[in-house]
């Protein structure tokens, strides 16, 4: 029986932290699918394409690692997918009161499918796409906190100088 879990969110963009928990949970299950999350009702910084993209760029070379999007519930695409294992992060305690309301709701939804949750290692428990998008903002140096492809796919995209010259070290 092939072991696969499903490690959803926005990815708005994917951090660190994210792409820490990706290659730990790579080495627990024989398969892990990250599922980009579009809710055209959530107003994102980068669009599906983009965030699809920079995830598939950041994990390319983890084996057992695929990446696809989906939309609706995520049960129904776990369901779809025929994996009962949901993978998600918890960096601080702010975050289990969250992800436990929604693991509660996700099992009455779909009794048959488990929350997992793991930490990141402590140099990334801080990290957040919040703060990164903060950063890019205000023209910031992102290396700290992002895979490098996804700082060179930003860097591309916001070729302002003063942003540029900081992230091209």
């Amino acid at each position: 029986m092939r072991h696969t879990a499903i490690y959803p969110g926005s990815f708005d963009p994917l951090t660190l932290g994210h792409l820490d928990l990706i290659e730990r949970a790579a080495h627990i299950f024989d398969e892990v699918i990250v599922a980009v999350g579009v809710n055209s009702r959530k107003q994102t910084f980068f669009s599906a394409a983009e965030r699809l993209e920079m995830v598939k760029a950041s994990v390319k070379s983890i084996k057992n690692v695929k990446v696809d999007s989906f939309g609706g519930l995520l049960v129904d695409y776990a369901r779809s997918k025929k994996v009962h294992v949901l993978l998600r992060g918890l960096r601080a305690f702010s975050d289990f009161e969250y992800e436990f309301q929604m693991a509660l709701a996700n099992r009455k939804l779909a009794p048959g499918i488990e929350a997992i949750f793991l930490m990141p290692k402590e140099t990334h428990s801080y990290i957040s796409s919040s703060t990164v998008r903060e950063i890019v903002d205000r023209g910031g140096d992102i290396s700290q906190f992002v895979p490098p492809p996804v700082k060179k796919f930003i860097v591309k995209k916001y070729s302002v100088p003063r942003f540029r010259a900081k992230c091209d070290s």
